[in-house]
């Protein structure tokens, strides 16, 4: 098992565009600040989509406008989602120095999330990344539905791994690879980054599980046994997936610091402040948590 492991937090977008309630520009300052707080130095705060697509992150401009302005962030690492060259623009003109860009396995689930088959997505993609290239900008790449699509059932590994080869010849430094649904298993999971280490270094890949049917701490374990260190999480399981009915939010980043710190392994979060900023937030969006590792630590101390 490695020392240590590093965890990436998307809950401020990942977690809050899936959320029916629109949180204020100053509470998600907050709720970012707090993160920071707890010890998560790289935080996936916002995307530039369209207003009225995903109207909860309409203010990305703004929010990251007013992250850069806080003494507490300046060593942190803020992560911005652009899904086209508008969006680059705009991430531009907020003074954006790191963003991440986003395709699938799946044909069927693009055209429904972006209208684009995969291919069209990636042409998108190389537009974008050769203008982030020449502005330095540091790129994530986001490939959904490697483990299955709501549409298509299994996906080819093949097909991910095509795509994986592309977005690492257009430059970018990480894939993060999506469990969209929640539907892996342990064994998928090995068996999917047994098929790619053959072509790639494991430190190449984040694991970005849903815990959609309680199996996303079962397949970050899977993952760890595999070689693996980097993992998404979002605060207090926050989310969900448009494209799955029933479908709960990402792994929350509790249950990641308690798996983790049971087993000696280093993640340099406290647990403390990160309850509280997920208390925080889930506060303001009036819902309780998925996260039995958040709800027994505030159990515990009550």
């Amino acid at each position: 098992m490695p020392k240590k492991v590093r965890i990436v937090e998307v809950g401020p977008r990942d977690g809050l565009q899936n959320e029916k309630t629109i949180v204020s520009l100053e509470d998600k300052v907050t709720f970012i600040r707090m993160l920071a707080d707890a010890g998560l130095s790289e935080i996936e705060a916002t995307s530039f989509v369209r207003a009225e697509k995903i109207p909860q992150m309409s203010d990305g401009v703004e929010l990251y406008g007013a992250l850069v302005k806080e003494a507490s962030l300046k060593k942190a690492k803020l992560i911005s989602l652009v899904p086209n060259d508008k969006g680059l623009d705009n991430a531009l003109r907020a003074g954006v120095k790191e963003i991440a860009v986003f395709t699938a396995t799946s044909n069927t689930f693009n055209q429904k999330n972006i209208n684009a088959t995969i291919d069209e997505s990636l042409k998108r993609i190389d537009a974008v990344m050769a203008r982030a290239n020449k502005e330095g900008l540091k790129t994530r790449g986001y490939i959904s539905t490697v483990f299955g699509c709501p549409y298509e059932g299994k996906t080819s590994l093949v097909e991910l791994k095509r795509v994986a080869n592309h977005l690492e010849s257009l430059g970018v430094h990480e894939i993060s690879l999506g469990d969209t649904i929640g539907v892996a298993n342990p064994l998928q999971v090995k068996e999917t980054i047994e098929f790619l280490k053959s072509d790639f270094s494991l430190d190449f890949f984040a694991m970005h599980f849903h815990d959609t049917r309680g199996m996303a701490v079962a397949n970050i374990l899977a993952s760890l046994e595999m070689g693996m260190t980097s993992f998404d999480s979002s605060a207090g399981g926050l989310g969900g997936c448009p494209y799955a009915k029933g479908a709960s939010g990402n792994v929350a980043t509790e249950d990641l610091v308690y798996l983790f710190s049971s087993m000696g392994i280093e993640t340099g979060v406290n647990m403390e402040k990160l309850a509280q900023a997920s208390s925080f937030i889930l506060s303001k969006l009036s819902k309780g948590s998925s996260s039995k590792s958040l709800t027994a630590f505030l159990a515990n101390k009550a």
